[in-house]
């Protein structure tokens, strides 16, 4: 490997990295305000420099500048400071003495540079100029005259959102940065820009004026918005969770959030059930925990297990959905279900229901094909992802389903999922395309199995994944993305059908015929209410949703900031959230009500800890074990000919009609309201002040 003396010590690097990464990856510390790991580089700020031998007897970018073997790179000479003051001194000369009310203050790269980097003092005493703020949306606040032009955040628009939408206008001292025509940011993502901002630029509108840094909470946890599970960091102060903020992990979301899981947080104190709820002459009315489960009790007794049924929502954690599956269990109910949407998936299968090549492997795919999926709303980071596949050059995207706007090329097949019987028979170029890759993918939504023909749609891609070389030694990509963070976890533990037990249509149908007179709701707020006719309807839930308007019974539980609970994401990996705050109220933790329903009902769960629990879940669900780990998947071949599987030719439908509101706590949030009304009216073509 190539060698190089920073320092004057000599140190290994890898051939094509800059100066810049080398020092960071040897820990010499390296100012920059411009320059970004994940983004182009652009050479903006010029903070960054140092002193190159051989080279020219001046600073250099270290961000621009090549690592050689043979190089000696200085970072501490008289003739660096120098440099890096008078940098310091130009970027200071226009920016405003507002720290003291800036948002950005106790987090600013610019304060602490100016600290350690800057000479103190400024020789400069002209009038400041002054700069008119633009309008971004309703997340993103903007003070353009602290701007530094380090152009980050019109790099992560172009590169990695794939909305060019920011840009510069005029040159030099005048220049300014905007969206064009000072429209809302169109992405999903588009509020990274502010944790890529270096200076108070760019700031959070909904947290503007709340708190600062010094005066919060941190707790490291998982996001539950969509089934990525990306890991986050809650502050929070006294009872009230102020902001959601990206945690790095390579392997799931790199350093990105997306919008929804950022700001949705203010439909945690909205429409909350903080009080058991008991209907009383047709109308719910406050009651205690003793009288809310005696009615529970009181319905159940004498009541045949045959005909009660459980089901699992979107949010569920693993501990709830085990606990009401031993319940039921216990009273003799194989009616559980945890696809609400009816989504035909094989809980034997795992290699059918997961994101087999991960998340971080789907880079490496040359050929992905998309069925019935739509991964800019379902799972933006993923999207990023694909989006990065296109950027480096010589990835194709294929789609079958609805037309997408997934911010790079995609080639328009058909919405005709019978396609999916002539690829997998050879007869469709697509196979030859797939045969010819070295990592083809297939990425399935539940928009393709959550329809009468969903099972003979699954093995249709699997017989192509078979047949086409989707997966073979080395490499699996024949890949499941599920947007419910609670739907792995519960496949993984078993929560559905049991033996002669009614998935979630049969239980539809047989509560039609009064063959099933007791629902238990966990969660469960996206499904038609009036499926439910006169059943017994027990809701557990954080929200006064849809489910708690129903219910005959309400019981307050946790939301997933204040719970310590696992969550499998799509890709199959179990990951840990932890509690930042206590429940609201009378809530209490989800799998605790159950454990003391269990008790009341006389069939007592055999847990009183949550680590009991978990042991309880290992047993069922041994690939759990280890977390942040993905447990080994194999691959069950497909066993019919292709052709065979009788899939109908009605078009793929959407399963996210509005990415801004897919569940109780982003439907409660006004942020998330805000956001649908300025974009839409934004897409129908009102004016940027109209849509605000």
């Amino acid at each position: 490997m190539p060698k190089l003396k920073i320092d004057g010590v000599e140190y290994e690097f890898e051939a094509g990295m800059s100066v810049i990464q080398v020092c960071d990856a040897v820990g010499v510390e390296i100012p920059r305000f411009c320059y970004h790991e994940k983004l182009e580089i652009a050479g903006n700020c010029r903070m960054c420099l140092v002193e190159a031998k051989p080279g020219p007897p001046k600073p250099q970018a270290s961000c621009a500048l090549p690592a050689a073997d043979g190089q000696e790179i200085f970072t501490t000479t008289d003739m660096v400071k120098k440099a890096r003051e008078g940098v310091m001194e130009m970027l200071l000369i226009n920016h405003p003495l507002d720290c003291p009310i800036c948002d950005q203050g106790g987090e600013c790269d610019l304060q602490d540079q100016a600290m350690f980097y800057g000479s103190g003092a400024s020789r400069y005493t002209e009038h400041k100029r002054a700069v008119e703020d633009k309008y971004m949306g309703p997340l993103v606040k903007t003070q353009m005259t602290r701007c530094i032009h380090c152009t980050r955040c019109v790099r992560f628009a172009e590169d990695i959102a794939g909305v060019p939408e920011v840009g510069a206008l005029y040159r030099g001292e005048h220049m300014q940065i905007t969206t064009y025509l000072e429209q809302s940011m169109t992405s999903e993502l588009s509020a990274n820009v502010i944790d890529l901002c270096p200076v108070g630029a760019l700031t959070s509108k909904p947290y503007a004026f709340v708190a600062r840094p010094w005066e919060l909470k941190k707790t490291e946890t998982i996001d539950v918005m969509d089934a990525v599970g990306s890991n986050i960091r809650v502050d929070s102060r006294g009872e009230a969770i102020l902001r959601v903020m990206p945690r790095l992990n390579e392997e799931i979301n790199e350093e990105w959030i997306a919008d929804k899981t950022r700001y949705a947080i203010d439909g945690l104190k909205n429409q909350r059930l903080d009080t058991p709820y008991v209907r009383r002459n047709g109308k719910l009315q406050a009651a205690t925990w003793d009288e809310a489960l005696g009615a529970i009790v009181t319905r159940m007794n004498g009541l045949a297990g045959n005909r009660m049924a459980a089901l699992a929502g979107n949010l569920a954690d693993v501990e709830s959905m085990m606990a009401l599956k031993d319940l039921m269990a216990e009273l003799g109910s194989p009616n559980i279900d945890c696809r609400q949407d009816g989504a035909k998936l094989d809980a034997s299968d795992r290699a059918s229901y997961v994101f087999n090549s991960t998340i971080a492997g789907i880079e490496e795919a040359d050929v992905v094909l998309l069925v019935g999926v739509n991964p800019r709303h379902e799972a933006p980071l993923i999207n990023a992802r694909l989006r990065k596949n296109y950027v480096r050059g010589g990835t194709q995207f294929f789609n079958i389903g609805q037309q997408l706007d997934l911010t790079f090329p995609v080639k328009e097949i058909c919405n005709d999922p019978r396609m999916l019987n002539a690829i997998a028979a050879g007869e469709h170029e697509m196979a030859q395309i797939f045969s010819k890759a070295k990592k083809p993918a297939i990425i399935i939504g539940t928009a393709a199995v959550a329809r009468d023909d969903g099972a003979a749609i699954m093995a249709a891609c699997k017989a192509i994944a078979d047949n086409c070389g989707v997966v073979k030694d080395g490499w699996n990509g024949f890949n499941f993305l599920h947007y419910a963070a609670g739907r792995v976890g519960g496949l993984d533990i078993g929560f559905v059908p049991q033996k002669n037990g009614k998935d979630i249509s049969a239980m539809i149908e047989a509560i039609e015929q009064e063959e099933i007179e007791l629902v238990y709701l966990l969660g469960v707020d996206e499904i038609d209410m009036r499926y439910f006719g006169g059943a017994f309807v027990i809701y557990q839930g954080h929200h006064g949703d849809i489910g708690a308007h129903r219910a005959d019974v309400v019981l307050p539980g946790a939301a997933y900031t204040e719970k310590d609970a696992v969550y499998v994401n799509t890709e199959g990996r179990p990951q840990e959230a932890f509690r930042a705050v206590f429940p609201v109220g009378q809530a209490r933790e989800d799998w605790k009500i159950i454990r003391a329903l269990s008790e009341k009902l006389g069939h007592t769960l055999p847990y009183d800890t949550q680590s009991a629990l978990r042991a309880r879940i290992l047993e069922v669900a041994p690939q759990l074990s280890t977390l942040d780990e993905i447990a080994p998947v194999k691959w069950k071949k497909s066993t019919k000919q292709p052709k065979a599987y009788k899939i109908k030719n009605d078009p793929f439908e959407k399963v996210i009609l509005n990415y801004y509101m897919t569940d109780p706590i982003s439907r409660a949030s006004k942020t998330m309201a805000e956001c649908t009304d300025v974009l839409l009216r934004q897409r129908n073509g009102k004016s940027a002040k109209e849509a605000a």
